[in-house]
């Protein structure tokens, strides 16, 4: 029913919609600002920072879901695998495809010598954290998150 691989250059644009349909799901689709030339130079040019998987309808080829994810590094705990993005068109859910391609990075994870794998889910979105749940996921809710933009970094540097 569904195809698990790599992702290539050509699959992006279909990434990218997928990210777009993510970015909707979770209520913020104005904070998506990266670009399907962005995506091109930061996974496919000289000096990739992510890497990603698809999952395909076998009958049409078509990818309905994605996995992004890339290295960080944990003073405490080494190299970790961190998954970025993590989606299945909605028409989809519930059929499989996300367990395969989330069992897929798992593997990824450990193929490559990670000490763990790490990411983050919205406290709302209910269905998801049943579904890591089911892995035996430890979920924190000790951590802030916090973020800069450039504009911001910018502005913080000219004072």
């Amino acid at each position: 029913m569904y195809k698990i691989r790599a992702g290539k250059k050509e699959d992006l644009s279909e990434v990218f919609a997928l990210i777009q349909e993510l970015a909707l799901y979770e209520r913020a689709p104005e904070q998506v600002t990266n670009t399907l030339s962005m995506m091109e130079e930061d996974g496919f040019g000289p000096n990739p920072v992510f890497g990603f998987f698809v999952a395909e309808k076998e009958e049409t080829g078509t990818i309905i879901g994605t996995a992004i994810y890339y290295y960080r590094y944990s003073t405490w705990k080494g190299k970790r695998l961190y998954l970025e993005d993590y989606v299945v068109t909605e028409p989809e859910r519930g059929n499989g495809a996300g367990k395969l391609l989330f069992e897929k990075v798992l593997e990824k994870c450990l193929e490559d010598n990670c000490t763990g794998m790490m990411w983050q889910v919205l406290d709302w979105n209910e269905p998801a954290i049943r579904f890591y749940e089911k892995y035996g996921t430890s979920m924190e809710d000790e951590w802030i998150n916090c973020h800069l933009q450039s504009e911001e970094i910018r502005e913080l540097l000219k004072k």
